[in-house]
């Protein structure tokens, strides 16, 4: 496998993200103002994860890894990067299959959330299995 590279990606840069979500077929989206870390081959984006500031840290709103190269490390290295930058709280929801990937990577259930999180976990879990997790 050629070497990754994992970098944040400069606010600039931001588009190239969004169209590695299209290229596969993700409707996730970039936002203006967050924080985005890739993995990269051969100057392809091939992983990336978005952080958002909020009141005492951070929100991890995604994750996600080319469909091809799943189940080879790169969310977990990824990840590793970005909480190694970070060592303010990090919170995130995510389905309680992923609970296990996650507390691996330091992530544990049970911590109070920021106001603006909680009242959006608590519309997400209308519709939604989710759990809150936080690291730090």
């Amino acid at each position: 496998m050629t070497p990754l590279h994992y970098r944040p990606l400069p606010p600039l840069l931001r588009p190239l993200v969004d169209k590695f979500y299209r290229s596969q077929r993700s409707p996730m989206r970039s936002q203006a103002g967050d924080e985005i870390w890739v993995a990269e081959q051969v100057g392809e984006i091939v992983a990336a994860l978005s952080l958002r500031a909020v009141a005492g840290g951070q929100w991890l709103t995604g994750l996600f890894v080319a469909t091809a190269l799943r189940r080879q490390g790169l969310a977990a290295t990824l990840l590793d990067h970005a909480l190694a930058q970070h060592p303010e709280a990090i919170w995130l929801f995510c389905h309680p299959d992923l609970q296990s990937f996650y507390q691996r990577h330091g992530f544990e259930a049970g911590h109070p959330l920021p106001a603006e999180l909680a009242e959006r976990l608590a519309r997400y879990q209308r519709s939604k299995s989710l759990l809150s997790l936080r690291a730090h």
